[in-house]
């Protein structure tokens, strides 16, 4: 059996080297326009388009017939996005023009639109496939940001293959109701402090030894889950809320890594932190939700429940091993992969 279930897992890392964007799991991918005011009528415009190497997006900025270019655009790739930056100068300060992103409507991303005006004001907008455009106001209302942020809280989670294996793993790992509460909430506050900390720049860590490192986390709790079904007392075992608060602390250096290239404004940081936040949790909860409700469905299913009579197991106990190697394979991948990234930079 145990057999069956390594080839199943080495099969599922096969599966994963050659699907490249699986090893970008955790990245929030939404293209990000940011528009900030230098003088009266005048504004500096950075474009940020999703790219694989040298492959980008074909996504493209247009704005109303009122908006002049000052400047040529100068473009580089940085950090897995294509990235342009320009001038434009519009006579009403840009109030009351549209700004539309051409192609979006044919992807499956967003793109998140930040201006930012000389006093302080800000508005932040999301744009979708159904939703190319945008009229800009006088000003964002604080529930526009607090909307945004909140979806893009629950995108980042449920996008996030990592660190949804991370909290599945965690779920196969504890044993209770209490126990898995607990372990939740530790990991929640964990990652609540040092994604605040990364944001406000008190922490600066480079993201790329954070990625190989998450991944060497989901291979740490598989690992526990092997240990637990063997009978094991390890630390991880025993007090999984322990080890969940302390990668906690690492994923939120992750989930900050990837909010950082969008940016929060500059009026309303607290609330697009928490409502972030927030929209994380939300996102955990209903996969978590998703996992016991597939398990309560299983157990009704009459040839598991005549399974779990015959051989005296549940069916929950019964896929801890599937679950420890499939994660555990996928994650070594991970690791393997984003290590090599790193000695090759």
């Amino acid at each position: 059996m145990r057999r069956l279930l390594l080839w199943i897992a080495l099969l599922c890392t096969a599966l994963s080297a050659s699907l490249p964007s699986i090893s970008f799991a955790h990245e929030l991918r939404p293209a990000a326009l940011s528009i900030v005011q230098t003088a009266a009528e005048q504004f500096d415009v950075t474009w940020r388009v999703p790219a694989r190497g040298e492959m980008r997006l074909s996504l493209y900025v247009q704005f109303d017939d009122q908006t002049l270019e000052r400047s040529l655009p100068s473009a580089q790739m940085v950090g897995g996005y294509y990235v342009e930056r320009w001038e434009i100068s519009h006579p009403q300060a840009l109030v009351g023009s549209t700004i539309s992103i051409d192609g979006l409507a044919n992807t499956m991303t967003d793109a998140l639109v930040r201006i930012s005006w000389l006093g302080g004001r800000e508005q932040v907008s999301r744009l979708m496939p159904d939703q190319t455009q945008l009229q800009v106001e006088n000003r964002a209302g604080m529930l526009q940001v607090a909307g945004t942020y909140f979806v893009l809280g629950i995108e980042h989670i449920l996008l996030g293959i990592d660190h949804l294996l991370f909290v599945l793993a965690l779920v196969v790992l504890v044993s209770g109701g209490g126990q898995l509460v607990a372990t939740i909430t530790a990991f929640t506050l964990a990652h609540s402090i040092t994604l605040a900390l990364a944001v406000l720049g008190v922490v600066t860590v480079p993201q790329a030894p954070v990625e190989a490192v998450i991944a060497l986390s989901i291979v740490f709790i598989a690992t526990e889950i092997l240990h637990k079904l063997e009978g094991r007392k390890t630390l991880a075992i025993r007090k999984p809320w322990v080890v969940a608060f302390g990668f906690g602390l690492l994923h939120g250096l992750g989930f900050a890594g990837a909010l950082s290239e969008i940016g929060v404004p500059e009026h309303a940081i607290p609330l697009s932190l928490g409502l972030f936040n927030i929209g994380v949790e939300a996102g955990q909860l209903a996969f978590i939700a998703g996992v016991a409700g597939l398990m309560h469905l299983l157990r009704r299913v009459k040839p598991v429940q005549l399974w779990e009579v015959r051989t005296g197991t549940s069916i929950t106990a019964a896929s801890a091993l599937p679950v420890a190697y499939l994660v555990g394979g996928l994650s070594a991948w991970w690791l393997i992969d984003r290590t090599i990234a790193l000695v090759v930079v």
